[in-house]
């Protein structure tokens, strides 16, 4: 089994900066794709950010020159780093992580104050 959990949520006001982190445990061999998803209130999933195995990124266009995905193979994490984030980007921020299946954490809620 594979678990997957987030830390680094919280508040953090609009222009400033927070950083997400994500640590997958469990017996697997080999973490392919892992990213980063968010869900605002009543609204869907979205990509945030994606890396795959390669170190090869894919953001949203909505955040791209803001926030910064990257990945530790050796230690199986993902973080976000999160610049000027803004008030409509408060939701709850999921990692993802791809070995045979898609893995999900339980989600870290972000709120943004103006």
């Amino acid at each position: 089994q594979v678990q997957l959990v987030e830390s680094g949520g919280g508040t953090v006001q609009s222009g400033r900066s927070l950083r997400l982190s994500c640590a997958a445990s469990g017996t697997f061999f080999r973490i392919n794709g892992m990213g980063w998803y968010r869900q605002p209130p009543g609204k869907q999933r979205e990509l945030v950010a994606f890396v795959n195995s390669g170190g090869l990124t894919t953001y949203a266009d909505s955040v791209k020159g803001r926030f910064t995905i990257s990945r530790d193979n050796a230690k199986n994490t993902v973080s976000l780093q999160m610049n000027s984030p803004k008030p409509d980007e408060a939701a709850v921020y999921y990692c993802q992580a791809t070995i045979q299946t898609v893995y999900w954490g339980q989600g870290t809620q972000v709120t943004v104050s103006s």
